[in-house]
């Protein structure tokens, strides 16, 4: 009887973990992976703020007119409001990325839904009076629960371009290659501008900067257009929409 119950649990353990990973990172279902190909393409920056890092992010994309996407914890969120408020204010678009960085695997639905996801959106729309909707879990990982209980109020939104930047060189090609070798029309390109969390190695923020630096001056960037991910998606839907018959030619 113990083995059976054994059983069943882990193949509901298997239901609530791979199921929603097969359905979201693999087939794309439920989530938003890349934008419409075109010549946009959107740079996005998880785990912060960050106070060592973020200022100096910040001021390397107002120096380049660049607009992006922080998907930010709320636990950082309320320690530095000032950096919140900033991001807005250079014209970026804010989502979230959890409270703390829990992985939503090991988190019943309804607790992402309330201490994690909505929390955090409470406390970004008291800092900049704007309620976030976009949304990405901590390392992409869903719960069965999470797809239907989340898209109700957010876009989930995950990556087709991965720098794997958490981590310094090490045998790896340079990040800068790692993400131009990626890219493509309508790639949304994962970065970080904190090295705190589970995995990650403090400094590695350092060289993101440096190579992002790089990434943007390659001249394999010439005629793309980095802008929010709420742009990308706009005119991605925008090409999806029927063309009204008064718009149409006679």
């Amino acid at each position: 009887m113990t083995y059976f119950i054994d059983k069943i649990l882990l193949l509901l353990v298997l239901v609530y973990m791979l199921v929603p990973f097969a359905i979201t990172r693999i087939w794309g279902i439920g989530v938003t992976l890349h934008g419409r190909p075109g010549r946009r393409i959107a740079f996005t920056f998880d785990d912060g703020p960050d106070p060592a890092y973020t200022p100096r992010l910040l001021d390397l994309l107002k120096r380049k007119g660049i607009r992006a996407t922080f998907f930010v914890l709320g636990s950082k969120a309320e320690r530095y409001p000032e950096l919140i408020r900033r991001i807005r204010e250079e014209g970026h678009l804010i989502g979230i990325h959890n409270y703390k960085h829990l992985p939503n695997w090991l988190m019943s639905p309804k607790h992402v839904r309330r201490q994690q996801v909505e929390r955090s959106a409470d406390i970004i729309e008291r800092i900049t009076g704007e309620r976030p909707t976009y949304y990405r879990p901590p390392w992409g990982l869903l719960n069965l629960g999470d797809i239907f209980t989340l898209r109700k109020n957010f876009r989930i939104v995950l990556w087709s371009v991965m720098g794997h930047d958490w981590v310094k060189e090490k045998g790896l090609k340079p990040l800068k290659e790692r993400i131009l070798d990626q890219l493509k029309p309508g790639s949304i390109i994962l970065l970080h501008d904190s090295g705190d969390t589970v995995g990650a190695e403090i400094d590695a923020p350092e060289l993101m900067l440096a190579e992002l630096d790089a990434i943007l001056d390659d001249e394999r960037m010439q005629g793309y257009a980095c802008v929010r991910v709420d742009e990308l998606l706009e005119a991605r839907e925008a090409r999806q929409r029927p063309v009204p018959a008064s718009q149409m030619n006679p």
